[in-house]
Order: C-alpha cells, then sequence, then structure tokens
C-alpha cells in the first residue's frame, strides 16, 4: 500500500510539474514573441542547476527572454555588461574597510552582481579572460572564495550568458574550460515574418504585458529533485556513453573523422548534461510514443533521414543461374538472371528511393541513401558539423 501511495504522489509530482511548466511557457510568449526552443533550453538547463550559452546578433530578445524568466518565476536577477575593463571583483564582490561608531576600522565584504538566482553576463567574450574565469567557481560550486573565506550562493543559481557572433574584433573566445561548464549552447535565431509582425505589434503599440508569478525557487528545487528519480534505462544509458566515447579520438568507438578533426572529446559533463536533459523532455512528454513520432514529423525540425543498404542492394553484381527459397515454406525456385532482369530491378528499386525521398521532402527532412561500408559514425559527425540536430 506504501508502494502505491508512493507512486500516486510521484505521478501527482509529475502532472504538477507538467502544468507549471506549461503555465511558465505561456506566461513568458505573452512576452516574448517565438523563441520555443531557446526558452526549453533556458528551462531544462535551470531545473538541471546548469547554465547556458546565448549566441545570437543583438536584438534578438536574449536579455528580454531572461527577464521575463526571472519576472515569472519571482527569481531575483542581475545583468553584468561584460567589457574589456570589468574586473573580478566587480562582479565577484571585495572587503571594503568601515569604520565603525567607537572609530574602530574593520573589513566588510560588499557582495557583487553575482549574487542574484539569475546571471545575465551580456556580451560575456568581451570580457577578458581574468574576469571570464571569475565565474568558473560560482558556475560549477555555486560559491565564491575571497580573502580565503567562502560565500554561499542563492539557490536555485543558474549564469545566462550571451555572446555575439559578430564584431569579434577586440573580443576574447571563451576558454574550453569554461565552456564545457555550460549546459546547452543555444543560438538564437531571426523571427519568422508572422513574428515579426507580432513584435510590431507587441512593441510598438500600447500592449502591456504583466506578467504574473507561476513559481519560485522553492519549485525550482522541488522539480530538481523529481527529476531525478526519472529511471534511465540500461540500453539509454549505454548508447550515451558509446555517443560520448565517439567524439574522443584513440577509442574504440571513435570513427575516422574524430581521429582526424577532433584533438579533445565531450568530458563526462557532456554525457551527463544529455542525461539529465532527457529526463526532463520525459517528464514533459506525457502524450506518448505515437505522439512523438507526429510531432518529429511534423515540426520544423533538422531531420536527416538515413537509408542504409548493402553494395548489392543498390548495385547488384551477381548474373547466370541463381535459385530463389522461400524460408517459410521451403520452396525453390530456379531463376536465369540477364540484363532484362537486373534491369528491371534497378528500375523498382530507384522508383522505391524516389518515393522516399518525395516521403521526405513533403516533410521537410533531409534524405540520404548511403551503403554499409561508410561508418554510420561518420554519418553522424558530418552532419553535425554542418550544424544540424539529429532527433
Amino acid at each position: 500500500m506504501a508502494n502505491k501511495q508512493s507512486e500516486k504522489d510521484v505521478s501527482a509530482r509529475v502532472e504538477d510539474f507538467q502544468e507549471s511548466y506549461r503555465r511558465i511557457k505561456e506566461e513568458i510568449s505573452r512576452m516574448i514573441v517565438g523563441q520555443e526552443g531557446i526558452i526549453d533550453g533556458i528551462l531544462i538547463a535551470l531545473f538541471n542547476g546548469g547554465h547556458a550559452l546565448l549566441e545570437g546578433i543583438p536584438g534578438l530578445g536574449k536579455t528580454s527572454i531572461i527577464k521575463s524568466l526571472g519576472e515569472v518565476l519571482d527569481l531575483d536577477t542581475c545583468r553584468i555588461q561584460f567589457t574589456p575593463d570589468l574586473m573580478p571583483a566587480d562582479i565577484i564582490g571585495t572587503n571594503i574597510l568601515l569604520q565603525d561608531e567607537q572609530g574602530k576600522r574593520l573589513f566588510q565584504f560588499q557582495k557583487g552582481p553575482l549574487f542574484a538566482n539569475i546571471v545575465l553576463a551580456d556580451e560575456i567574450n568581451r570580457a577578458t579572460p581574468k574576469t571570464q574565469s571569475a565565474l568558473l567557481e560560482a558556475m560549477q560550486e555555486q560559491r565564491i572564495t575571497v580573502s580565503g573565506k567562502t560565500y554561499r550562493l542563492p539557490p536555485p543559481f543558474i549564469v545566462l550568458a550571451t555572446q555575439n557572433p559578430i564584431e569579434m574584433e577586440g573580443t576574447y573566445p571563451l576558454p574550453e574550460a569554461q565552456m564545457d561548464r555550460f549546459f546547452f549552447k543555444l543560438i538564437v535565431e531571426y523571427p519568422s515574418v508572422e513574428q515579426m509582425s507580432e513584435i510590431l505589434d507587441k512593441t510598438t503599440c500600447e500592449y502591456r504585458a504583466d506578467l504574473k508569478k507561476v513559481g519560485d525557487s522553492v519549485f525550482i528545487e522541488e522539480a530538481k529533485e523529481l527529476i531525478r528519480l526519472v529511471p534511465l534505462a540500461a540500453h539509454v544509458k549505454d548508447y550515451c556513453v558509446r555517443l560520448t566515447q565517439a567524439t574522443r579520438p584513440e577509442t574504440e568507438y571513435s570513427s575516422a573523422m574524430a581521429e582526424k578533426y577532433i584533438r579533445y572529446g565531450s568530458s563526462p559533463r557532456g554525457a551527463q548534461s544529455l542525461v539529465m536533459a532527457g529526463k526532463v523532455k520525459a517528464l514533459l512528454d506525457a502524450q506518448g510514443f505515437e505522439q512523438g513520432l507526429k510531432e518529429l514529423l511534423y515540426q520544423k525540425f533538422d531531420i536527416v533521414l538515413i537509408q542504409i543498404l548493402s553494395e548489392e542492394e543498390i548495385e547488384p553484381q551477381f548474373s547466370g543461374d541463381a535459385r530463389l527459397i522461400d524460408l517459410e515454406t521451403g520452396a525453390q525456385r530456379s531463376l536465369l538472371i540477364d540484363k532484362q532482369l537486373l534491369r528491371f530491378y534497378r528500375d523498382r528499386t530507384f522508383k522505391f528511393f524516389k518515393r522516399i525521398e518525395e516521403f521526405s521532402l513533403e516533410r521537410g527532412i533531409e534524405y540520404l541513401r548511403t551503403s554499409t561500408v561508410v561508418p554510420f559514425e561518420d554519418l553522424i559527425l558530418k552532419y553535425l558539423s554542418q550544424g544540424l540536430h539529429l532527433r
């Protein structure tokens, strides 16, 4: 009975999480037009205690998304404009000398803007590596150390950094050690024609969105606990491990492309991020496999349909006498293979390929036909290198 009651409690918590997640996105959409993928990425990182790096040209709403998120979740939000002259003490804080009523002097720690729930590190690539590295301990340990004393940061804590991919002169590329600490790197795209029209309606008229508070820090901490209760299937874990290993050269799973072009592959954080993001997606998927498949087909995802055939299936080389055997009945039939029959086989085969290609084109899916002699990992890395997201 206790187990059944426990299952009911978890089920109720999952339903509450799904409803709250929906309301959060709905409320943010009153202020932000489109960018649903970016909002999902930020929320997934937040519910996993991670951080996100947003990359896009100015004016696409990166700062507005973050401010709206803080307002809806009732979290303390602070913006730090990174510049070349910004010093570590400017963001962490520093000890200042004070004098009390008795004339006694003492040092007191003055907290910096990093002591917030949501820290917007705007144009992080414009600050020097010295200042960028000041975020490292805070992002990983959720604490900072000043003059040998450690200060805890208020939970939940998330760094949402933005960087501008244009005007690279005078900027400092993020160190690899800091890039590794981001849960996601999210590319902010241009709005569509319809979205652009809606943006103009909301920003050039008398429209005003008063966002309602949907959640708080307690809700986020409870959601973190719930996410860790999601079970991880053994075959999914195995695939995640092999996928991570495939990015590392000189391993049994690395492909020729990885050996040639990659020096350092994904760290264990990469595998952890894959698993934890998948757990959030699993919690949010209440429609089941069939509905998820339909959404995959009809939403505007970057999908590649890969058909793998043997060399003989693509271009049969046999000739002469052959015997067809029915595997169920054992019946046999002799067959003379000539040029006419091969021509008929090729015609039927390529008509079949054409139908698959047309099917893919109608649904915005890229179709690729390849043979078994091409390593599958090379195909995956090829498309990942083109910036596509394989699902």
